[in-house]
Parts: C-alpha cells; sequence; structure tokens
C-alpha cells in the first residue's frame, strides 16, 4: 500500500507540475494579474515545485518500507563518490545556463529575459545534463529500499516525461535552432538516448 501511497503523490504532483511549468498557465497568469506578474512566475513556479515537493520525500522516508540492498565497503564508498561527482556536474550544468534566470531571480530585476538556448559545455553531451546527473546520483544510492526503489522510478520516469514536454516547449521558442540541436544531441544519455 505505501507504494501506492507513494506513486500517486508523484503523480499528482507531476501533474500539477506540469501545468504550472506550461505556457498556457503563464500566459493566463499574464492576462489576470498583468504582465508584471509574468516576472514573478519563475520564481513562485520553482517555490511552489519545491514546497510540495516536500510531502513526497515526507512519505518516502516515514513510510515503513524495507532494505532491498545494501552494497558493502568499499563500493558503498565507490558510490558515494560517484553522488558526489554527480552532484559537482549537476552544479557545472546549471552553471553553463543563466542560473539566475534558471532560478526565478533574474527575471525580477531585468525585464523581458528570455533565456538563451545553451549547446555548449555539457549540453553539447546531453540535452538536459541536469536531468541526467540527478538520476546518477540518485541511482547510486549504496541502500536501496522498497520505499525509495519506487521513488526513483517514478522521478526517472517524470524527467523523461518532463524533458519531452520540456522539448516541445524550446521547440516553440528556438524553432530551427532547436530542432537541429535535438537532432545532433542525445537527450539524457550520450550517443543513446
Amino acid at each position: 500500500m505505501n507504494i501506492i501511497y507513494i506513486l500517486l503523490a508523484m503523480t499528482l504532483w507531476g501533474f500539477v507540475h506540469s501545468f504550472t511549468a506550461s505556457i498556457t498557465l503563464k500566459e493566463k497568469s499574464a492576462q489576470i494579474f498583468g504582465a508584471d506578474f509574468v516576472r514573478l512566475y519563475r520564481l513562485l513556479y520553482n517555490g511552489f515545485a519545491l514546497i510540495t515537493f516536500l510531502p513526497i520525500m515526507g512519505l518516502v522516508a516515514t513510510l515503513p518500507s524495507e532494505t532491498l540492498y545494501a552494497v558493502s565497503k568499499p563500493w558503498s564508498y565507490i558510490m558515494t563518490a560517484g553522488q558526489g561527482g554527480a552532484a559537482f556536474m549537476l552544479i557545472v550544468a546549471v552553471l553553463q545556463t543563466d542560473a539566475l534566470h534558471f532560478a526565478g531571480i533574474k527575471q525580477l530585476f531585468v525585464e523581458d529575459t528570455k533565456g538563451s538556448l545553451v549547446t555548449k559545455g555539457l549540453y553539447k553531451i546531453v540535452r538536459h545534463p541536469i536531468y541526467t546527473f540527478s538520476l546518477i546520483a540518485l541511482w547510486l544510492t549504496p541502500t536501496m529500499s522498497d520505499n525509495t526503489l519506487v521513488f526513483y522510478i517514478g522521478i526517472t520516469l517524470y524527467f523523461i516525461i518532463g524533458a519531452m514536454f520540456e522539448e516541445r516547449k524550446l521547440l516553440r521558442e528556438f524553432g530551427e535552432d532547436y530542432a537541429m540541436y535535438k537532432k545532433s544531441t542525445a537527450m539524457l544519455i550520450p550517443w543513446l538516448f
């Protein structure tokens, strides 16, 4: 039953997160609250996504679970080091974008802050390195419970589906430039997918 609670919470969060990320809702919000509200939208969206994700983490941490495996030393140290490396690369990927724009802070101070298409650095290897390195950090967990396994499967599916929705927005925003980038660069796994 715990698995169902986690999956339902993740599915609900995924729908809400995707809906709030949509261009349609952003445009409707601008009509209702005015054009200046759009400057706050990304920051509010990020805050809302984080706050609404915390109950899922609470479920994973507090619902009864069984350990599926625990990797022994020294392999667990290697996996933890891999998680650290993935976290470092995740930070590099964020910094290779306009990090202040990504967080929604730049929009508060600069009007008309359209993001730019980043195709260099880690973005030359995969189109979504933030997702790639997040997934590596997750899946290198040395101890896996049934709750964390369900959570990791759910977040992996969400990243894949979310990347597909995000790419529709990027095609709309950057047109042929993004279409060419998409043809030449893998989505999440270099040279494969």
